[in-house]
């Protein structure tokens, strides 16, 4: 992506001297999305001026909608901007210039940057959904412990036994038991 057509033929040029395949090139933030998803491209590049806040907002939209390792390239390095375009999914953000025997070098970074990002955020929603499921078994655990006055280890096996029986996760399980109690 790059509003101005100079520079987006110099990216590209240097994109395909390094061995890049260019599979679109957009003007703007607003047609970036769409045009990610119909090239399927793996990799963006952008070049920008100086990285505007609508254009940042574009980046972030575009890292939810249409994932993938981006690199900028953009002539300000104010350090306000480079937080912003890291926050918004950004995974390269290099200043002055592009320099074909380093296109190559800053994409690969880029790509292993954006895996280790998608990991770790993979890894915090497994997490989030984790602590969940043990919150809704430990209130299934106290429900039946009041209503059958059982002890916590024999409310376990009791919520346990149910999802073996039926073959369903313990998380569901407990789940179904607090519905039918506030029902």
């Amino acid at each position: 992506m790059d509003s101005d057509s100079d520079r987006a033929a110099a990216v590209e040029a240097g994109l395909t001297a390094a061995g890049c395949l260019v599979v679109g090139v957009a003007t703007g933030t607003t047609e970036l999305t769409r045009a990610v998803r119909d090239s399927g491209a793996e990799v963006i590049v952008c070049g920008l001026d100086d990285p505007s806040r609508d254009e940042l907002e574009g980046m972030r939209a575009l890292h939810r909608d249409e994932p993938r390792p981006v690199v900028l390239f953009a002539e300000k390095a104010e350090p306000e901007q480079i937080e912003a375009a890291l926050e918004a999914g950004v995974a390269a953000y290099v200043v002055e210039g592009m320099a074909p025997s380093r296109v190559r070098p800053v994409i690969e970074v880029a790509i292993r940057r954006f895996r280790a990002h998608q990991a770790l955020r993979q890894e915090l929603a497994a997490a989030k959904q984790d602590l969940e499921e043990r919150r809704l078994v430990d209130r299934a655990k106290a429900v039946l412990m009041q209503t059958h006055k059982l002890t916590e280890p024999e409310a376990y096996r009791r919520l346990r036994r149910m999802a073996m029986d039926r073959g369903q996760r313990l998380a569901a399980i407990a789940s179904e038991v607090l519905h039918k109690n506030s029902a």
